[in-house]
């Protein structure tokens, strides 16, 4: 019986879409932490929502990088 060959889940030709839009919401959620950051007190800073958008911010950018690498055919 002969292994079958790993398969994609998304389709080659939406690597270039799926990257522009994971990095643009990325830096769309980055661009807003640091506004926040700048424009709120010491004292008005909740730590939950900068963990939140931190975290949601680093996967977007993640997967966006990914979707990035793999439209310019290096395969990782």
């Amino acid at each position: 019986m002969a292994p079958k060959a790993i398969a994609s889940p998304v389709s080659v030709s939406w690597y270039p879409t799926l990257s522009v839009l994971m990095l643009a919401i990325g830096l769309v959620i980055t661009a807003s932490f640091f506004i926040y950051e700048a424009t709120s007190s010491r004292r008005n800073r909740s730590l939950a929502k900068e963990l939140f958008a931190g975290a949601v911010a680093s996967i977007f950018l993640g997967f966006g990088s990914l979707f990035l690498l793999l439209s310019c055919g290096i395969y990782v």
